[in-house]
């Protein structure tokens, strides 16, 4: 079944500062956003009532424009975050995924565009884990992809920006081709980086590694699961992995918002169990975010 569209549903979007019906939150064909990819933006999950990391992914925004040197969001953290609210309120929601997202409008077109001005909208829309529950028990697969993670002097990979996604949608569209739930990038040295969309953990007798974040997004989520480890007493650390220690793991497993704490039951033709540490950092992370649990600062 066709899944519904985005531009045709019920609700409200926040808009440049006015909630609006869904339906009505438009640009123009000829915003600079959509003809140079100059735009960032933001996952975020509402659990219960309460945005997971609010504060935290309002300034990775706002961060996130200024290392693509559009002109600045002109609203603080605190107004971010009281716009996410409103338009959760306004549309309904309790648990939700949250996408707050900024560009650069049709104000001037051309590779310059410094008198472009710096729009925001946010949308929210139910949206329960990203895989299934029966893949999250299983272990997603992953296929090794051509295109790889840029070097930190060829992109702003600090950055949550659009520009930086379009290799990893293609990525995914040869996995998913190819029969695979998701695609493993590498970086541009050859060691493991991340997936398309979330980053990587691997485990080896007990131990986890995940890879050093200077060619990719040091995820919010990651950096939680990271403080969960130590919180449990795991030992983890941040490493440098090759593709031949990554097929000797454990345990392989994926984070971020959107997949949370997902396991991973394949890489290309190697097959992972979704084992121990993997289930007790998933159920970790879980309580956490539903308020059961607390995490060192």
């Amino acid at each position: 079944m066709t899944a519904k569209a985005f531009n045709d549903r019920d609700g409200y979007i926040w808009m440049d500062g006015k909630v609006m019906p869904w339906r009505e939150a438009n640009v123009h064909v000829l915003t600079h956003g959509l003809h140079y990819a100059s735009a960032v933006f933001e996952g975020e999950r509402c659990y219960s009532g309460n945005i997971f990391k609010s504060d935290e992914h309002s300034a990775r925004l706002k961060r996130s424009a200024e290392l693509i040197g559009m002109n600045p969001i002109d609203m603080s953290i605190e107004q971010i975050n009281a716009a996410k609210e409103e338009i959760l309120a306004a549309n309904g929601l309790k648990d939700a995924y949250i996408r707050p997202v900024a560009w650069r409008g049709s104000e001037q077109m051309g590779i310059s565009a410094q008198a472009s001005q710096t729009h925001v909208a946010i949308a929210c829309w139910e949206w329960p884990s990203y895989f299934s529950p029966e893949m999250r028990e299983k272990g997603i697969s992953l296929q090794t992809a051509h295109w790889r993670a840029p070097m930190p002097d060829t992109a702003p990979v600090a950055s949550k920006a659009s520009c930086l996604y379009a290799t990893h949608t293609m990525a995914k569209h040869a996995a998913e081709k190819a029969g695979y739930t998701d695609a493993l990038m590498l970086d541009y040295r050859g060691l493991v980086a991340e997936a398309t969309g979330a980053n990587i953990f691997v485990i080896k007798d007990g131990a986890i590694k995940t890879p050093i974040p200077d060619c990719f997004l040091n995820g919010l989520t990651r950096q939680t699961v990271i403080q969960l480890a130590k919180d449990l007493k795991l030992p983890i650390e941040e490493a440098r992995i090759t593709p031949e220690e990554l097929k000797k793991a454990d345990e392989v497993f994926l984070t971020g918002t959107a997949a949370e704490v997902t396991a991973v039951g394949k890489i290309d033709d190697v097959e992972f169990k979704v084992g121990a540490v993997t289930k007790q950092l998933r159920s970790a992370y879980e309580s956490l975010v539903r308020g059961k649990v607390s995490v060192a600062a």
